[in-house]
């Protein structure tokens, strides 16, 4: 076999392999952020969390609550069943679920006049639409045997 031949043959392999790559990154990245801020969410002090989160103070308590539990959720959804095998389909939908998340954010945002805040919905949401993209299509994780 040539070296042509064997640059093609790895070609495709290398591409799901550096793509795989990217979307666990994308994953850890999106668990952490999630993950902090669902901590936040769910634990902080309203009047405390109204200072570092200024929305938090225009909605009731128990819809910050629930929502700092559903990001919980989701951060456990992006990563234990990829890591585990058992139903790894549900890592995609965790992913559409928080990129879901993020248009209802940015939605919120700017019904506020909060446009400067949205960059980081933005950037969260790409992120979580491209481990959905991913995990659906692009590289999916087999299911354990």
């Amino acid at each position: 076999m040539g070296a042509e031949e064997a640059t093609m043959q790895s070609g495709p392999r290398t591409s799901v392999r550096w793509l795989h790559f990217g979307l666990w990154a994308a994953q850890g990245l999106l668990a952490l952020a999630f993950g902090m801020a669902g901590v936040l969410k769910v634990s902080a002090p309203l009047a405390e969390l109204a200072h570092k989160m200024a929305w938090t103070a225009a909605v009731p308590g128990p819809l910050v609550r629930f929502i700092g539990a559903s990001e919980l959720t989701g951060v456990l959804g992006l990563i234990l069943p990829s890591v585990t095998r058992i139903r790894p389909k549900l890592t995609a939908l965790a992913g559409a679920g928080l990129a879901t998340v993020m248009v209802l954010a940015m939605a919120f945002h700017l019904s506020r006049g909060e446009a400067h805040v949205i960059g980081v919905n933005l950037v969260l949401g790409s992120l979580a639409a491209f481990v959905a993209w991913g995990r659906f299509r692009g590289a999916p994780i087999p299911p354990r045997a």
